[in-house]
This record gives C-alpha cells, structure tokens and sequence, in this order.
C-alpha cells in the first residue's frame, strides 16, 4: 500500500523502560492505531522521541512498526545532526519497509537555509520512499521561509509537508498556509501538525493531520479529522471541546510529550518511566487531572 497523505497520521509515543524501548508496549500502541483505522501511523516523530535513541533502537522501532501495521502505511523520522547519519537512518527504515520519511533539520550550530536544501537535496537523490518535509521550529529552531519550502518541495521525493498550524500564532500559520498552497506541486500534500489548530487548517486547504494525540486517542481524532475533511464545523466544536483541556496541559507543559506518556501510564498503555531520561512526567497534581479527563471523556 502506498502512502496517500491524507486524512489522520496518528504519531504514538515510543514508551521506555529502563532506558530502553519498552517493545511489547509499542507494539500493543501500534495495534491499537490499526483498530481504530487510522490512514498512517508516525512512528519515531518527536512524539516518539527519535532524537533520544540509538540508531539500533530507532531500526527495531521502525521493524516493530511496520511488522504490527499491516496493510496501515508507516512513517518514520530519520532526523540527525550528522548528514552521514541521517542517510543511514534513511536507509535502515527502507529496508524495514517504511512507506514514507519524515525529514527535520536538525542542528546544534543554526543551520542556514542552503545547507537545510542541500540536506533535502542529498537525501531526496538517495531514497526510494516519499519525503515529508518537517516544519517545526519549536524543537528544530529552524525557521522555513516561503522561498525555501517551495524550493525543497520541487525535489522529486517531497511529498508532503508537515506545518505548525499554531505557530507563531494560529492565524499568522493560517495566511502562511494560504500564501504556499497555491505555489506547491500537486505532488506535494500539505499537511499539518499542531492539534489545537489542525481542524481549522483541515478546513481551508490541508489534506492530512499529522496529530500528536491522535497516537493516544485514535478514534476521537479520527472522528475529529472526518468531522473537519466534510466541514462538519459543530461536530468539530464538540470534539474539540473533549480534546481542549488535555490541549491545555500540553501547552503549560511546552509541548504533548510529557503529558502524552503520562496519560499512557494512567491508562495501563505504558509503564513507570516512560519517557527518556532526562523527560520526566507531568506532576502528581497533573496526574490526578489527567486521571479524572480520560475517566470523564474515555477519549480512546
């Protein structure tokens, strides 16, 4: 099956135990996506915490992946400081059977924005899959100007590109994605990431939600993602109204990871210790929140 980049590309988290990937417990993630019929599944996204593992546990996470997909299509990040590393990582998650990757620049000097196009020009000549062009500046520090994603979305592996929908604000990312719309490839699905505002960039134009909490409640995103794709605006309003205070935790916790593991804790589908180490959870107050939403909601 190929990747088609629409609809809901649900990003579940990498849970961890003893400072390692906790397999079973991925695996069980990734089947619960399938169940709920999501249109791909994003392994290894910041959500997955690709940044904190090793090139082997990355290639047994993307194996995992794709062996407890099925016929759902897999992507993968293969975000690396180190070009050289990042073409391995390329090439150990085709060879694991991914159907697209996910390509963030990632630096510790600022990157300038030709050597950001030479890392998509060098890795788009030397993959077979599509490319997702990843556009967040909150972890990259990079910014993309409208000139530089045109540019890059004219390489023959980019297929899709990721946007925040909120950033630096909902409606200035909202102009910006009416400004590319018009200049992109028809190749080139555009997507976003940012779920606070993903219904609302899903209704002027986007074609795929690549979604955080859609990796831990699947089907309320799903419902969520149908309702915006057919301009169904109250059912939209009353989905999100479901998903607004864990939104909320996730923004004083300056981003969904932290507060993603720890609802998977509460909900038996992660261990203690699920997030690498440094990362801790949210606070035992948050915890008793979380607790009493996914009673209340059971968001699924």
């Amino acid at each position: 099956m190929t990747f088609s980049f629409t609809g809901l590309s649900a990003f579940p988290i990498t849970p961890m135990h003893q400072d390692a990937p906790d397999e079973a417990r991925f695996a069980a993630l990734i089947a619960r996506l399938v169940e709920a019929k999501v249109d791909s599944i994003g392994a290894l996204g910041s959500t997955g915490s690709y940044a904190f593992l090793t090139r082997n546990e990355r290639e047994k996470i993307a194996r995992l992946a794709v062996s407890h997909a099925g016929t759902t299509p897999v992507l993968v990040s293969i975000g690396a400081i180190n070009l050289r590393d990042t073409l391995l990582l390329a090439e150990d998650a085709q060879k694991a059977g991914v159907k697209a990757l996910l390509l963030p620049p990632m630096s510790y000097f600022p990157l300038r924005d030709e050597e950001v196009f030479t890392l998509y020009e060098t890795v788009s000549r030397h993959v077979s899959v599509p490319l997702v062009v990843y556009d967040t500046p909150g972890t990259t520090q990079f910014h993309f100007s409208d000139t530089l994603m045109q540019r890059i979305c004219q390489l023959p592996q980019v297929r899709s590109i990721k946007l925040p929908s909120g950033s630096p604000t909902a409606e200035e990312a909202a102009a910006r994605m009416k400004r590319l719309l018009p200049a992109l490839p028809d190749s080139t699905s555009p997507g976003i990431s940012g779920d606070p505002t993903a219904a609302g960039a899903l209704m002027q134009g986007a074609r795929i939600w690549y979604s955080e909490w859609g990796g831990l409640f699947p089907r309320l995103a799903r419902r969520l993602t149908d309702a915006a794709l057919t301009g169904q605006r109250e059912d939209v309003t009353r989905i999100e109204a479901i998903f607004a205070p864990f939104w909320e935790m996730s923004a004083r916790y300056g981003g969904s990871l932290r507060v993603i593991a720890s609802a998977a804790t509460i909900m038996g589908l992660a261990g203690p210790g699920a997030l690498p180490r440094p990362l801790q959870g949210v606070s035992p107050q948050d915890a008793k929140k979380l607790a009493t939403l996914i009673d209340t909601h059971q968001p699924g």
